[in-house]
């Protein structure tokens, strides 16, 4: 597939303010008809869910039509599509339901790789229950965690496993299948963060083995919500604390209070438009395949790109060298915080922040401390005059710090 960026940023409304977005691992932008989606659904009749009256319909339609697109893009059963908040508010609840099962000399394997959304909330409700905690490195040079590395820490005590599926601070990508089949074989669960992954290729849940898989439509062109697509004979077995009328079916068991109807059809609205990315004929599934495989090439050329151009840079140090990665570029300038390139950045135009993103293990584990680095994201809407545009940044700003002004 021909991808064309040009027509894709044409769709993007926040273009038009003029800058180059490369902030698009903490959010991404926006295209008008995911807003169009969220809007409309806001201004029409809808009331909770039923079958009565048009707004009942409409709003159970949105519910289940976009529990079919995350379905779609995910490989998953829409029957284990919950929807809830954020991905970190999801994470806590299903952590706190799972630790109801655990035992006192329990283990559960967290990574340091992670973002702390899927660190914390197990750590925490492994501590309340008197479970222990496992923790598994990665190499601090190239970035990567093997499956190996889960392997050597798990028991015939393992309850569960948290790994992302791609480092929102490094791009690093494990390999969550063989991951999960070392954790199956003790019969351990595992709970994957794809919040970083899925913006960037193609997922199958089955094939990667996720028990639990987690991510962000706000990450992938939608509005801010959180989804756990989860095996629904697993989520038969787990009860939350909730309202005594609320429904105790699966999966409204876990959705509690009324769900955001305007989010829930923003999000149909984005996994519609990347499937769009595609030529027409077939499924919605396998326009995704297709869109998603074009979009993976787009980036990883810019990617390459920009990798290329910095590592020939004297003062600049990339981080995260791992085989398999998205197209994300983590770095530092010789003598200059990273706040300060961020900033400086800035005022040329180019959004680029610095920070540990909240992957503070990872931040500290290679030596970055919690302030982290500049973190550059391509997204969809990137194009090669956005790369000149950093590129060029990168070498003012180094060029500035030569002399005694500084930047």
């Amino acid at each position: 597939m021909e991808y064309d960026v040009d027509a894709v940023r044409m769709q993007f409304p926040a273009l038009a303010e003029g800058a180059a977005h490369f902030d698009g691992p903490g959010g991404s932008q926006v295209p008008e008809p995911v807003g169009r989606a969220v809007a409309d659904t806001l201004t029409a009749a809808v009331s909770n869910r039923g079958r009565r009256t048009p707004a009942e319909r409409r709003a159970d339609d949105i519910v289940v039509g976009a529990r079919q697109a995350m379905a779609d893009l995910l490989g998953a059963d829409p029957a284990g599509v919950v929807f809830g908040r954020s991905m970190t508010q999801l994470t806590y609840d299903f952590a706190r339901m799972l630790a109801k099962t655990w035992q006192p000399g329990d283990e559960v394997v967290v990574t340091r790789l992670d973002h702390d959304a899927n660190i914390r909330p197990w750590v925490q409700a492994a501590e309340a229950v008197g479970a222990r905690v496992r923790w598994v490195d990665f190499d601090r040079d190239t970035g990567a965690l093997g499956a190996e590395d889960v392997a050597a820490v798990l028991s015939d005590r393992t309850r569960l496993v948290a790994v992302t599926a791609a480092s929102n601070l490094l791009g690093t990508m494990p390999p969550i299948a063989e991951i999960a089949r070392h954790a199956h074989d003790v019969g351990a669960a595992v709970y994957v963060d794809g919040v970083h992954r899925t913006p960037h290729a193609a997922v199958d849940v089955g094939v990667l083995g996720a028990d639990f898989f987690a991510c962000s439509p706000y990450k992938f062109l939608g509005p801010h919500c959180g989804v756990v697509a989860g095996r629904p004979d697993l989520l038969e077995g787990l009860q939350p604390d909730k309202l005594l009328p609320s429904s105790s079916v699966v999966p409204e068991r876990f959705e509690l209070g009324t769900l955001p109807y305007e989010l829930l059809a923003g999000t149909t609205a984005a996994v519609d438009f990347l499937a769009g990315l595609a030529p027409s004929g077939g499924s919605r599934r396998e326009r995704l395949g297709v869109a998603l495989g074009g979009l993976q090439r787009h980036e990883a050329a810019l990617c390459r790109q920009i990798e290329r151009r910095l590592s020939d840079l004297d003062g600049v140090t990339l981080y995260g060298h791992a085989r398999e990665r998205t197209p994300t570029v983590l770095f530092s300038l010789a003598g200059l915080e990273s706040t300060a390139v961020s900033d400086a950045l800035a005022e040329r135009g180019v959004n680029a922040p610095a920070g540990s993103f909240y992957a503070v293990e990872a931040s500290r584990w290679i030596g970055l401390g919690d302030a982290g680095a500049v973190r550059v994201g391509v997204a969809p809407y990137t194009d090669a005059a956005d790369v000149e545009r950093l590129l060029a940044g990168i070498d003012a700003i180094l060029d500035s710090s030569a002399t005694p002004r500084g930047i």
